[in-house]
């Protein structure tokens, strides 16, 4: 299996004590990873050192066999992210903002942008401007940009937040589709544990900062009644009190 993602002995504490710590993982391309954890346990900091929106105290990246911390450019060429919150100008249409994006990428064409927004259920709404956009909506766009340029690798950051059952849906099986078709390896955060086990094959539990355990949705699920079970024994065998 082809690595697409490194990370080792990730570590970044702020001054409150908060952060993450020594954190090991390797991706397989096609994977969908979950990295699971409430929040405030780290999962925005990790994903922020991994698209280079800040920089680790010590430990590495490597996507695609790149560094993150050396070779940015070359790293995040083929990555598609949402980090946090999807933003986009307000004053412009969902379209026009699809559009703008389109500029950072050689082939990326008016044909593109259309199928996106097909994909993501945004085709009716393409000529309203954003800024009446509801949160459902708004992160439907954000998930049309990452998708964009039809990356190999997609990190999204709390990728469900603000939709409703149909969009959660929605977007679970585009997830599945990319991954099953086109090999697309998605790196998905949320503190939502049942969407997390019915969208990825592979999961990690963040707790205080610490990679508690990584293991595949199968094996999880045919030792544990559920993911919820799984991740209550897994805090609690490492020690929350």
């Amino acid at each position: 299996m082809e690595k697409v993602i490194e990370i080792n002995n990730l570590s970044k504490i702020y001054k409150n004590g908060r952060g993450i710590m020594d954190i090991n993982l390797e991706l397989n391309r096609g994977d969908v990873f979950g990295f699971l954890g409430p929040n405030g346990a780290g999962k925005t900091t990790a994903m922020k050192i991994m698209t280079g929106l800040i920089r680790p105290d010590s430990g590495d990246v490597k996507i695609l066999g790149y560094s993150v911390l050396e070779d940015f450019e070359k790293a995040m060429s083929k990555v598609g992210c949402i980090i946090e919150t999807a933003e986009s100008y307000s004053y412009l249409t969902a379209y026009e903002n699809l559009k703008q994006f389109s500029r950072y990428y050689k082939d990326v064409d008016d044909k593109r942008i259309e199928e996106v927004l097909e994909i993501v259920g945004l085709q009716r709404f393409k000529n309203e401007k954003t800024g009446k956009f509801s949160l459902g909506m708004k992160q439907r766009l954000g998930i049309a940009a990452a998708i964009l340029s039809r990356p190999e690798i997609v990190i999204l950051d709390e990728p469900l937040n603000g939709l409703d059952v149909e969009g959660m849906l929605d977007i679970r099986n585009l997830i599945k589709d990319l991954a099953e078709k086109e090999k697309t390896t998605f790196f998905i955060s949320s503190h939502l544990i049942h969407d997390i086990e019915l969208t990825c094959n592979r999961i990690g539990v963040l707790y205080n900062g610490r990679m508690l355990n990584v293991d595949t949705t199968e094996n999880i699920l045919n030792n544990y009644a559920s993911l919820e079970n799984y991740f209550i024994s897994e805090v609690e065998r490492n020690g929350r009190i």
